[in-house]
């Protein structure tokens, strides 16, 4: 019996232990329930609306590229293009191999799209080809039936009007590479595509705007149920370029099929107005794809097309560089104004003969006459005087040897040499016959078109430090340089020096027997003064001397001079100053001359109209021919 009441309260106890331990853990569950449906009620619901809710980017249109009167060189347009959804279709080659039939769909293109589907979940759209045509489309659509899976998706792609005119100043866009990636989160969008060239380049933040965001409602899997809210981006920027794309075209096509390039720049302020570069290329094709055959015809072709040739293209000044050489000398005071040098059509510098363009000689000259004659001699002898250190210290002052600082990717320094950098760079030191040959524009240096104007509107405009550039508005503080003032700073020469230098480029140009004289402008208030300039690629032999030098057009192509002329105008007001460099052209005053002629013709007769539209050519008064 006495045991039968301990089990009995054993049990009792064990029962009431349990039940406790039951209730202590219903009272936990139901607290913890309480906490997460009434206290945590909020956070969760968001939770759940987040996971119900996609937010999507996106891309806003591309800011407009366009040229100093409004004319578009770079829009947007429609771009088609065909997307496969993989669960739509029984076979992904099957449907393939029927879309293959109606456009081309290559073998690396099938390849992709496989890897794109491994990656991506089954309903995710996955692009084909993209900037079909018109017919391309219509003939999926009309296949449609036959295409289980395919849709026709519209978009936005970057079209250059203009096709190859003004290529090198736009650039081109491109999808983004993982060395591209700078934190934007537009640049994680498939089919994004950023510059990669030119302008489109270096204002590319600017230009690509601010991304938009579309809410959608999505199932427990992620699909796309539909679309709850739409922002859309902020646009990119319109960009507007100093370019006159009406000059551009002009001058490309004086050029012609030549290598060669030209920049008119205005000499007070610094916009560019032309420059062209040519052979170009079409930057449309970067856009859709090249071709291995294009891109092979663009990159093993001779003359360049893909070179800027106006910013990189480094070629010896040649006689243009006499401008600087001349300075130098009066500034140093090494020579006066009215110092004769004779020259015999040589001069002899110990044993080796220095020999002037000109076999017979040009006589006695003077700085003014050595300009306008172009007389070797003459600047062999002053720069024998001056030494080559003052002559590169005044070229740099004017804008070569260095980059000019144009708002433009990939612009090449050139080169002004002297004793140091020869040290350095040659592990040999400085000859005497060396500042002669370096003295008249051969020998180590070498510049850039861009230069070349650069140089020559710093002389034309009274020594001020103007700087070029292409963008004419301030579109962003921190990716545009805006529209600089006119105050250059300046650059410390005399006006006396510059007034001779400038009446020896009046003389080339306008004056019988200046070595451009047959090249000059006759039209009253356009009168140009310049330089011509050969430069040689090869030695020419004692031999070739004796016997007679081959001319240019007797010659392979690589073996030809370059064409130089740099000039400004018109002489009374200056405005514009322009360089014209023609690659293996011969003659400057033969063929770079009469180019430069014809487009600052042109140059001027816009400026002529603008002024009777109600415009204005006149520069800053302090900065008006002295």
């Amino acid at each position: 019996m006495y045991h039968d009441n301990d089990r009995s309260k054993m049990f009792s106890r064990r029962a009431m232990i349990l039940a406790g331990g039951k209730a202590t853990l219903m009272g936990a569950l139901a607290a913890r329930m309480y906490y997460l449906q009434v206290m945590e009620a909020d956070k969760y619901a968001m939770q759940a609306e987040d996971n119900r809710i996609s937010t999507r980017l996106l891309a806003p249109p591309r800011g407009l590229i366009l040229d100093r009167n409004g004319i578009a060189m770079a829009v947007n347009q429609h771009n088609y293009r065909v997307m496969v959804v993989a669960e739509q279709t029984p076979s992904l080659d099957y449907t393939l191999d029927a879309l293959g039939r109606i456009i081309s769909v290559g073998d690396g293109e099938r390849a992709r799209i496989h890897k794109e589907v491994r990656r991506r979940r089954s309903f995710v759209p996955i692009s084909v080809r993209e900037n079909l045509t018109w017919e391309e489309v219509a003939r999926v659509e009309v296949n449609a039936p036959d295409l289980p899976g395919v849709v026709i998706d519209v978009g936005q792609s970057r079209f250059y009007p203009l096709e190859s005119l003004g290529a090198h100043i736009l650039g081109y866009v491109s999808a983004v590479s993982e060395a591209d990636l700078s934190g934007d989160p537009l640049e994680e969008l498939p089919g994004f595509r950023i510059g990669k060239g030119g302008v489109e380049r270096i204002y590319d933040m600017a230009l690509r705007g601010r991304h938009g965001t579309s809410s959608l409602e999505v199932n427990a899997v992620g699909r796309v149920i539909g679309e709850l809210e739409r922002k859309e981006g902020e646009p990119g920027v319109d960009l507007n370029l100093t370019l006159d794309m009406k000059l551009q075209e002009y001058a490309a096509q004086r050029l012609g099929d030549e290598s060669a390039a030209v920049v008119v720049m205005d000499i007070h302020t610094g916009d560019v107005i032309v420059m062209a570069s040519t052979p170009s290329f079409d930057p449309n094709s970067f856009n859709r794809g090249l071709s291995g055959e294009e891109w092979k015809d663009l990159s093993t072709n001779p003359r360049s097309p893909l070179s800027n040739k106006a910013i990189a293209g480094q070629f010896a000044p040649g006689s243009t560089f006499k401008l600087m050489t001349a300075l130098a000398a009066l500034e140093g005071r090494d020579i006066t104004p009215e110092m004769r040098v004779f020259c015999p059509g040589h001069l002899q510098l110990g044993s080796i003969k220095f020999h002037c363009w000109k076999k017979e000689g040009h006589g006695a000259q003077d700085l003014v006459s050595g300009i306008k004659n172009s007389c070797d001699v003459y600047f062999y002898e002053i720069a024998r005087r001056t030494g080559f250190e003052k002559i590169a210290e005044m070229a740099r002052r004017f804008g070569l040897g260095a980059p000019t600082g144009v708002d433009l990717p990939n612009e090449r320094p050139g080169l002004i040499p002297d004793k140091a950098w020869k040290k350095r760079v040659l592990k040999d030191v400085w000859h005497p016959g060396e500042n002669l040959i370096n003295g008249i524009g051969q020998g180590y240096v070498t510049a850039t078109p861009i230069q070349l104007a650069t140089m020559t509107a710093r002389v034309a405009n009274g020594g001020f430090a103007v700087v070029p550039h292409v963008a004419r508005d301030l579109i962003d503080e921190k990716t545009a340089r805006g529209r600089p003032a006119p105050n250059w700073p300046s650059l410390e020469v005399s006006r006396q020096s510059l007034t001779l230098v400038r009446k020896g480029m009046f003389g080339v140009s306008n004056e019988p027997g200046g070595t451009a004289y047959r090249a000059r402008i006759t039209q009253e208030g356009m009168w140009l003064s310049g330089k011509t300039g050969s430069a040689q690629v090869r030695r020419i032999t004692m031999r070739e001397r004796e016997t007679g030098v081959k001319k240019n057009d007797q010659l392979p192509w690589k073996e030809r001079d370059h064409a130089l002329f740099v000039a400004y105008a018109p002489e009374e007001n200056p405005r514009y100053s322009i360089a014209v460099v023609v690659e293996h052209g011969g003659g400057g005053s033969a063929v770079a001359a009469p180019i430069a002629r014809d487009i600052m013709i042109e140059v001027q007769k816009r400026d002529l109209a603008r002024i009777a539209e109600g415009g204005t050519s006149s520069p800053p008064p302090d900065l008006r021919r002295f």
